[in-house]
């Protein structure tokens, strides 16, 4: 291999047999300082921000900011291999990650790089981690909801596709469970679905990875894997690498849905790697960027323009909170560039609510208006009534004697609060949702025990598939509810809870 140093000393040509112009023109730096995963690098003046370098043993890394005389790195591997003095390499090329189809259903690193033991994976191609988000004359209105199968969520606080919304809560209250659920239910909906893992351990990314595999959902799911056994740099990329393979699908066409868990986790790394930076702290020990590589980040949702592929991309990111706190930095931070969030409350969860979801500070700011007709037509009354019978619960918990009137309305809320209790990686199909709370909203709910209301849950869907097949077909087709289809659903009804309100049900 021929050398050829020019007039600045850290440019040099080289001369490759395999290559087809003979030359390629690099930079050649110095390792000056390694300090963890910081490498301080001097002899590299045209590098950027976000470029990949490469050092001398093979290692990869990417510049990560400059001071008057050296570049920092972050590096990945070669940990402990990296000597001052060493050689670093900067072709002038962004850090890339490889994308495809091929990654659909395998468990991937921050780097692209298979980690399930599966081989290889051929990839189509390679894209820029930090790439630019969509511009507002590149999306489109969203217009179709995107089903999560949890019945709180979809009549609630609906979701649309190619929306940011935050699940945030405390610890041990069901976030990831929700986020999983959502995953799950996209089984037949051709979504493709990208899990990220940062900072979890390991063991916890093992139960997600077991649990999609029980459930047929490995076969449209990517994993991310960014473990809290791996080095903080990885970490540090594994949101932005899901983001570029979600990319991918949406510039085809598809729509994608990525799940960040969590982006609480993803700051204490930025943070970690800020102090090696030797960046000044601000509000909570964060750098003053903290929000702009989160916002940076969720922007790139959205839905596109046909001509640009049509496809779209949906953010459930994940947010840790202590003790019920959504003040602290990053809370606030996630809230105020979402398009809503999910609250998780702690107290009802202890109560046996799940989805411990708390209406009362939970929004959905743009997905009601693609949510279906039929489901906002039975749902329309459902936040205020929920949240009315928690309030009217407090006020008469130390009362003996009731008036008929709130006696009745604490009926109807436990039917509510029944029929909106649901059992984990359990979602149900919107048209079931759409026909349960048909019932509850014609009151026919009030008057079942718990145990009838439980098996009410499990066996009306298949009865009013049986008695009018086509009806569900309808209604999903047309997603409203004709008064055709509310007379069957009417006649449906009244003989089911006749059936199973008589004594001989009841006894049998």
């Amino acid at each position: 291999m021929e050398k050829t140093v020019t007039e600045n000393r850290s440019s040099v040509v080289e001369r490759h047999p395999l290559s087809t112009s003979g030359f390629e023109i690099r930079e050649v730096g110095m390792v000056k300082s390694v300090r963890e995963l910081i490498v301080r690098v001097i002899g590299l003046p045209s590098c950027m921000n976000g470029q990949k370098v490469e050092f001398a043993n093979g290692a990869r890394g990417m510049v990560m900011g400059f001071t008057e005389h050296e570049v920092q790195v972050l590096a990945f591997g070669g940990k402990g291999q990296i000597r001052a003095g060493d050689e670093v390499y900067n072709r002038g090329e962004e850090f890339r990650v490889p994308i495809g189809e091929s990654f659909v259903g395998r468990v991937v690193n921050s780097l692209c790089e298979p980690v399930d033991g599966a081989g290889p994976i051929p990839s189509d191609g390679r894209e820029a981690l930090f790439g630019e988000a969509p511009g507002v004359m590149e999306r489109v209105p969203v217009d179709q909801t995107l089903e999560t199968g949890t019945r709180m969520l979809d009549a609630a606080i609906p979701i649309a596709k190619g929306q940011r919304q935050l699940i945030i809560g405390d610890r041990m209250t069901g976030k990831t469970t929700l986020a999983v659920d959502a995953i799950l239910n996209q089984k037949n909906a051709k979504t493709i679905c990208i899990f990220c893992c940062i900072g979890k351990t390991y063991s916890s990314l093992l139960k997600i990875v077991h649990l999609l595999g029980v459930h047929q959902a490995m076969s449209f799911t990517i994993v991310v894997s960014a473990p809290a056994s791996v080095p903080v740099g990885e970490q540090y990329l594994a949101p932005y690498t899901a983001c570029t393979l979600g990319e991918y699908f949406m510039r085809r066409g598809r729509d994608v849905l990525v799940v960040f868990d969590d982006l609480t986790k993803h700051a204490w790394v930025y943070r970690q790697l800020s102090l090696l930076l030797e960046r000044a702290p601000g509000r909570e020990a964060y750098p003053g960027d903290v929000f702009y590589i989160h916002s940076q980040l969720v922007e790139r949702a959205g839905y596109l323009r046909k001509d640009l592929g049509g496809g779209s991309m949906t953010f459930l990111p994940i947010c840790d909170i202590l003790q019920g706190d959504v003040t602290g930095f990053v809370p606030s931070n996630l809230i105020s560039m979402t398009d809503g969030q999910i609250y998780l409350n702690s107290v009802l969860f202890n109560k046996g609510i799940k989805p411990a979801i708390d209406f009362g500070l939970s929004v959905s700011r743009i997905g009601s208006k693609a949510q279906w007709s039929a489901m906002r037509e039975v749902s329309s009354r459902l936040r205020l009534e929920y949240v009315q019978y928690q309030e009217l619960l407090q006020m008469t918990q130390l009362r003996t004697r009731l008036s008929k009137e709130a006696e009745s309305r604490i009926k109807r809320g436990e039917a509510l609060t029944g029929l909106l209790i649901q059992d984990k990686y359990q979602p149900i199909a919107m048209e079931d949702q759409v026909i349960q709370l048909f019932a509850l909203q014609r009151g026919m709910l009030d008057i079942l025990s718990p145990a009838q209301l439980r098996q009410f849950k499990r066996e009306f869907g298949s009865v009013v598939r049986q008695a009018a097949p086509q009806l569900v077909t309808e209604l999903r087709s047309k997603k409203v509810l004709t008064p055709q289809m509310k007379q069957m659903l009417e006649e449906c009804l009244t003989r089911y809870v006749q059936m199973l309100t008589t004594p001989s049900k009841t006894a049998s």
